[in-house]
């Protein structure tokens, strides 16, 4: 079995045949992973036409991945997504507190205690960036946003793409709403 799926095109909606397509799994599969796993919440319209956005897609990938590679079962992979989304949502809350503090508090050289690797390597790419910005405050928050739009995007082994504030604003509500149900 091909384990390279297509590249995610930068689209806003995709229907249940482009998901099918973009992830491999067949269209039946995605309903039934939709009652199974109550991250997965497509947007429905007219006749109950299916709409998933990016993140979606991403979960989706996600899934099939602790499915079909790594051979866990439905609640074992469901497990194992509130257990990877718990401790991402704490790192992403300490990131995102460390970015509020004060310049001085950046400075200090402990931008990264506590977090992975990964995202303390971000925090402290975020906070040089910082000290560098003639806006402190408007840096911080799109610090805050690519941060949490990088650490998915990592964990999902996509690579990031230029993206629109207002992008990644969208991202990270949508991403907010699947941590916070």
């Amino acid at each position: 079995m091909d384990n390279a799926l297509p590249a995610i095109p930068a689209k806003r909606y995709f229907t249940i045949g482009e998901v099918s397509d973009l992830c491999g799994v067949k269209p039946y599969v995605l309903r039934y992973w939709e009652q199974e796993f109550s991250q997965l919440k497509p947007m429905k319209r007219r006749g109950n036409r299916r709409y998933y956005q990016h993140h979606e897609v991403l979960l989706i990938r996600r899934i099939r991945g602790l499915l079909y590679e790594q051979g866990f079962t439905i609640s074992g992979a469901r497990n194992q997504l509130i257990d990877v989304g718990s401790s991402r949502n704490a790192e992403s809350k300490l990131a995102a507190s460390m970015l509020d503090s004060d310049e001085s508090d950046m400075d200090s050289g402990d931008e990264g205690a506590g977090l992975s690797p990964e995202l303390s390597g971000i925090v402290a790419t975020k906070s040089s960036a910082a000290s560098a910005s003639a806006s402190a405050a408007a840096h911080a928050s799109e610090a805050r946003s690519q941060i949490a739009v990088t650490e998915v995007l990592a964990n999902q082994g996509e690579s990031l793409e230029p993206w629109s504030l207002s992008q990644v604003r969208e991202e990270l509500f949508a991403i907010r709403s699947t941590l916070f149900i």
